[in-house]
């Protein structure tokens, strides 16, 4: 199909590794800067390119893709999410677009069992006390927590981060619960120990802590609306490492500030144009910067995956990631 190395725009750093293995495989060029490119430079970018390597937080628009050349063949995309590019206009224009499922899992469940130890027993709040040189020394009530053995989780979405989450917190004595758009088979939900409840509201209203791990659709965007959010219990905490879009997160924000739900882990939150957030200011929460799959080995392992696609595309042959 390519007579000689194709021409492909990486629009983030990588792994070094990865970048080097890309620089030997194909006519490769690096956003050496590591900035967020704007509309009009990835308009330049479509325009010019035969292979586009884009991340998550590139915004892969409607107006973006119109505007690619007939050289652009591929969108590799470097991570699982396809939300942030408009696959409709995509398929239009006859772009093959892929991504690099099934790397996130265990990296994203120890973040979220990370989150999950950390919030009921305060370490971030204690940790800031520290830090402010607040601290006088032991007390019998300073900042007491919860207990996390024999506490109920409730999951939303018991695809693979779903399931390796269940799998750390039963080693912690947390009773697992789950709500999918479909029942698992008898004998996995018996190797999770894990019961099923068809209305999610009604498992809500149960749960101590809720952690939201399915994708987000059209189905699922304010899945976590402010009357949800309600159902909680006062004592109860909410994990999010999927997309801030799936929470009514100015709900999210009254509730935890009049004290209607003990806390929030967010991975993902929705940002003012100062990059900050109203979450911030409140003392029981967690807010981190999408870190679901910041490990080395799994970005290394991402990478591998790209290239695979890549790869396997300019030999002729489908991708084995392929969305479209």
């Amino acid at each position: 199909m390519f007579k000689k190395k194709p021409k492909v725009f990486i629009t983030r750093r990588l792994p070094k590794k990865i970048e080097i293995r890309m620089m030997e495989l194909f006519d490769a060029t690096l956003n050496d800067s590591d900035v967020l490119l704007s509309e009009e430079q990835l308009i330049d970018v479509f325009r010019r390119y035969e292979i586009i390597v884009p991340s998550i937080a590139d915004n892969i628009s409607k107006k973006i893709i119109d505007s690619a050349g007939t050289q652009l063949k591929l969108l590799a995309n470097f991570g699982a999410g396809i939300d942030h590019i408009d696959l409709d206009t995509a398929k239009y224009k006859n772009l093959i677009v892929t991504n690099t499922p099934g790397y996130l899992a265990e990296d994203t469940a120890d973040l979220v069992m990370a989150l999950i130890l950390a919030l009921p027993r305060r370490l971030y709040e204690g940790s800031r006390v520290v830090e402010e040189g607040l601290w006088n020394g032991w007390s019998p009530t300073s900042l007491l927590g919860n207990r996390i053995y024999g506490k109920r989780l409730g999951i939303i979405g018991m695809g693979r981060i779903g399931k390796a989450i269940a799998q750390r917190a039963r080693a912690f004595g947390i009773s697992i619960h789950y709500h999918n758009r479909n029942q698992l088979p008898q004998n996995i939900e018996e190797s999770y120990d894990a019961s099923y409840w068809k209305n999610l509201d009604e498992m809500i209203r149960r749960m101590d802590i809720i952690s939201i791990n399915c994708p987000l659709t059209s189905e699922t965007k304010g899945l976590l609306s402010s009357e949800r959010l309600k159902l909680m219990n006062s004592d109860s905490y909410l994990i999010n490492s999927s997309r801030s879009e799936i929470i009514d997160e100015k709900a999210l924000t009254v509730l935890l500030r009049d004290k209607r739900i003990a806390g929030a882990g967010l991975d993902v939150f929705s940002r003012r144009k100062d990059g900050k957030s109203e979450l911030l200011a409140l003392p029981n929460t967690i807010l981190i910067p999408h870190m679901g799959s910041a490990t080395i080995e799994g970005r290394i392992e991402m990478g591998e995956k790209v290239i695979v696609n890549i790869k396997t595309y300019i030999d002729g042959h489908n991708p084995p990631n392929r969305i479209i």
